[in-house]
């Protein structure tokens, strides 16, 4: 079988380490930079896919614990694959539960064997070891599947963070050993990337970035940032990690996704970013703009007659509504009010790596960035970037 995963780089922007490609799948070509919408359980909260597609939506990444939990991933299997049963066309990346592993450290015990998990549902416990990650996502049926990993929180001793980094790099050869034994499911094959720890050690980057290099993966991701460090260190991690990988596979930061962030890391030279602040910040009603985030609950909106959320956006909903109406269907507590504030969240987020796309072709990017961070502000503090949509 041709392998159907071929990523080109395009083009490079002459004053940065910015750069454009494409990434192709079975479901579809990629362009690069990319923006990936958070799917956790199989869907972008509150959104049907045909108006992902219509804002540009590509590819978008799905949970494999949330979705092993619940409704299972061997009935998702027998529905046809992830595909199918959410009547998505285009590309989908699932992620490996090791994003869990911090996130649900507490009431979780890592051994060498695996993760046990105990759900946050019912209480019950379930064993996620490299080999059964990888069944679960064979059933999943995504384009891109991901290793397990091991990722520590910030503040751990740089002696668990070796420990780590050793874990998740014997994780990922028994992950590329039980991928090459399953089956084909849904009759196309699914592309492993392999995931780089280290927290904020540059050596041990370096090492698991060698480790993992040797193994061979069609794409690298960028794991372990995002997860309580300083904002600073977060983009000087990734810069020099994304430095020793591959200049001919796609390199994903996981789980960085503010506006200001996706710039500044795409100008280091990243491809591919997630984050579920579209969509959980839309609930919260706030909505992300040219000139910063706004709060749709803020009083002074109430009048706001004939104001968009955006004047500069073309999206539905600020082509449509205006301020006043929005904040009455929030304040209302109308379901209406979360789907055209995620609407357009997910809109200037497509938006966004589609400008910087164009500005790295068009060797225009180092002054689009500025203008672009300057009208934006500073990011706010106690934003975090986390991974899953529940």
């Amino acid at each position: 079988m041709a392998n159907p995963f071929q990523f080109t780089l395009r083009c490079r922007d002459h004053r940065t380490k910015a750069r454009t490609g494409t990434f192709t799948t079975p479901h579809g070509t990629i362009e690069t930079p990319v923006f990936m919408p958070v799917g956790t359980q199989a869907t972008v909260k509150s959104l049907a896919p045909a108006e992902l597609v219509e804002n540009g939506c590509s590819i978008l990444i799905a949970n494999t614990y949330h979705l092993h939990l619940r409704p299972g991933s061997e009935l998702i299997r027998d529905a046809g694959g992830l595909h199918r049963f959410e009547r998505w066309k285009g590309a989908l990346l699932t992620d490996s539960g090791g994003y869990q592993v911090f996130s649900l450290r507490d009431i979780s015990k890592i051994t060498e064997e695996g993760v046990l998990f105990k759900s946050h549902i019912d209480g019950s416990t379930h064993l996620f070891s490299p080999e059964r990650v990888m069944e679960i996502q064979h059933n999943l049926g995504a384009d891109i599947i991901m290793a397990f990993d091991e990722c520590p929180p910030a503040d751990a001793s740089p002696d668990c963070i070796e420990k780590a980094v050793d874990r998740t790099i014997r994780w990922a050869k028994r992950c590329v050993a039980a991928h090459a034994e399953l089956p084909l499911h849904f009759g196309f094959p699914q592309a492993l990337f392999g995931i780089v720890q280290g927290g904020t050690n540059r050596e041990l980057r370096k090492r698991c970035v060698r480790d993992l290099t040797a193994i061979g993966f069609p794409g690298y991701a960028i794991g372990g940032l995002a997860v309580g460090e300083k904002i600073k260190t977060t983009y000087e991690a990734a810069e020099y990690t994304a430095d020793m990988l591959p200049a001919d596979r796609p390199r994903y930061l996981m789980g960085v996704g503010k506006p200001q962030d996706i710039i500044h890391c795409i100008e280091r030279g990243i491809d591919m970013f997630d984050c579920v602040l579209p969509t959980r910040n839309a609930r919260n009603g706030s909505a992300f703009t040219a000139r910063g985030k706004i709060n749709v609950r803020n009083a002074q909106f109430t009048r706001a007659f004939d104001r968009p959320l955006d004047p500069d956006c073309s999206c539905y909903s600020c082509r449509t509504f205006d301020m006043s109406y929005l904040r009455h269907l929030y304040m209302a507590g109308e379901i209406l009010a979360i789907r055209l504030i995620t609407l357009h969240n997910i809109h200037y987020y497509m938006n966004l790596v589609t400008q910087a796309r164009a500005h790295i072709v068009s060797g225009k990017f180092h002054e689009w960035k500025t203008d672009t961070l300057a009208a934006l502000g500073p990011s706010r503090k106690g934003e975090g970037s986390p991974r899953n949509d529940k």
